[in-house]
This record gives C-alpha cells, structure tokens and sequence, in this order.
C-alpha cells in the first residue's frame, strides 16, 4: 500500500485539483493530510472531501485522515509519516498533481526490493516558457545529482524513511538535507510523466525571482554556497 502524506497550509486555491486528481488514481492507497494551521478554508476542503480528523483512528488505517501539526512541511510530513501505514510513503505537495496511473506503478514495485526510493520528473501547469525552462533545468540537476526536491512527491519505503531519521526539523530545504542523506543508502529512481506544480505561486512571486531562487538552491546543493535567507522563502498565496 501507498501511503499519501499531504503537508498543507493555507492551500483553499490548488489543493481542490490535487486531491480530485488523486482521488481519480485506482491502487491500494490511503491519504494522509497534515494542516499547519491555516487561516483558510483547506481544512474545509479537506473536510468536504470524505478526511475524518484525527489523531484517533476510527479504524487502523482509513483512507483518508486530518491530522495537525506545526506549520512547517519537515514537521508536518514527518507527523504524517508516523501515522503511515503503507509500504511506501509518497510526500505530494498540496499544489502538486500525480500522473496518471502513479500509485498503481508504485504498487507493482512493492515487491521489488531493489527499489527503495524515488521521485517524479517535474513540470509547471501553464505555457510560460519561462518555467518551462525552469523546470528543464531542475530536471537536469535532478538526473545528475539524484536529490529530489519536495515538488516532486517523493516517495521512500517507510522502513528506510524511519531508518534515516525522517525529515529534520529545519524551517527550508528539508527535502534536500533529506535527500542527501538518502542518496548515501539508495540510489533514486526518477519516473516520468512528470508531476505538475501550479505555478501560480511563482508567477505571483515573479518568474525571475523564482528562476533565480532554484538557481542558488542548486548552486548551494552542489558547490555549498551559501543558501538564501529565510526571507525569501516567504509564504506566497
């Protein structure tokens, strides 16, 4: 079994696709939703969509459960991670949409314990070239280094995940330090078709901004430069 573990804060605009997306996938999965207290309607959204709120089990692994958390996705994932009870855990991002057919791929890899780990190429909903060539860029470094940004709903086999200690508990670029460590123990696999990310928020940031963000996060990944500040991580709506 798939478990889906879904951070999300103050997401009302994008998480309505996600989920109908994912909800369309036939496979053995369930769907695991951390909010990190929003101030917006995305507890509804997941409310109206059938998620019973926890921590409580009604029974041992419903399809679908609410669960709370700081904000943050390291702590939020990791809160979900413990609820997991699939082989696979499949961190999406609440503006993220699977392709389809993705959680009965990963299904039929169960059984094959050569594969520990992997992630999806990615792409940017929309025709700006802009992003486009964003994403051709994330995609290259991806193939080269194996480190798989939060973006592309990663997926790990519980097991190891726990092994590894889970995501640490940093305010940014918790899936990277994560990767990194990851790529130590297993070599990633990267599937296609890609995941597809709204990009409203990067066009709402500005496409530059964004570009240039991506561009001092792999430059700070491969050659430890240093990072941006925290500042621009802001929140974007």
């Amino acid at each position: 079994m798939v478990s889906v573990v879904i951070p999300a804060y103050n997401e009302e605009k994008a998480l309505p696709n996600t989920l109908r997306a994912l909800f369309s996938q036939p496979g053995d999965y369930e769907v695991i939703a951390v909010d990190g207290g929003s101030a917006d309607c995305t507890r509804d959204v997941f409310l109206h969509a059938g998620f019973s709120e926890g921590p409580v089990r009604v029974t041992p692994h419903p399809s679908r459960l609410l669960m709370t958390a700081p904000k943050g996705r390291a702590s939020q994932m990791n809160t979900g991670a413990k609820e997991a009870g699939g082989e696979w855990l499949l961190f999406l991002h609440a503006d993220t949409v699977l392709p389809e057919g993705a959680i009965e791929r990963l299904n039929k890899m169960e059984a094959d314990r050569t594969i520990q780990a992997g992630g999806f190429m990615h792409q940017f909903s929309g025709d700006d070239w802009r992003l486009k060539a964003i994403s051709f860029l994330d995609n290259f470094r991806c193939t080269r280094s194996r480190i798989i940004y939060g973006d592309q709903a990663l997926f790990v086999r519980r097991s190891l995940f726990e092994q590894l200690g889970g995501f640490p508990n940093q305010p940014i670029l918790e899936d990277v330090v994560f990767c990194e460590r990851l790529i130590k123990a297993t070599e990633p696999l990267l599937l296609f078709p890609p995941v597809i990310t709204d990009a409203r928020k990067f066009l709402k940031m500005g496409v530059w901004r964004s570009f240039l963000r991506v561009l001092l996060i792999i430059l700070h990944v491969e050659y430890r430069l240093p990072v941006l500040p925290r500042a621009f991580f802001q929140d974007i709506r």
